[in-house]
């Protein structure tokens, strides 16, 4: 495509991309992680991750949102933190079960500055909702 503009202010654009393929390019959900995670790095810039990947910067922002929403599963650094998975009082033997009173049992989670703490006897369910709402408010 040849641009006829009058406007010598406005400079050419020194690149042109042709697109060869037929039909739409399909992105393994392992690649789609791999460069959401990319672009989530410090001092990252979405449309130089997208340029370096071939792909539209719409494409990273969306696998972005997808993994804040836990549809897209982000590759774990060495350096990053992750959640250990919670076992339920009714699977541990009878011999390892806690002498104290439920009131007194307290469960304290720290995590990137957000501390949350649950007092009582907390079912499996709400201990797993604490680690969901904490995990989508810290991810991305």
């Amino acid at each position: 495509m040849d641009d006829h503009s009058d406007d010598i202010r406005r400079p050419l654009s020194p690149r042109i991309e042709v697109y060869a393929g037929a039909g739409r390019k399909r992105w393994p959900d392992d690649l789609k992680a791999q460069i959401a995670a990319e672009s989530l790095e410090p001092d990252a810039v979405v449309t130089d991750v997208a340029r370096r990947h071939g792909c539209r910067p719409q494409q990273v922002h969306d696998w972005r949102r997808r993994a804040r929403l836990g549809q897209l599963v982000l590759p774990a650094s060495a350096d990053t933190l992750s959640f250990v998975p919670v076992v339920s009082e009714s699977a541990l033997p009878a011999a390892t079960e806690p002498t104290g009173s439920p009131e007194a049992a307290v469960v304290t989670v720290e995590f990137q500055g957000a501390r949350v703490e649950v007092r009582g006897a907390p079912g499996l369910a709400v201990l797993s909702d604490v680690f969901i709402a904490l995990r989508r408010t810290r991810s991305c």
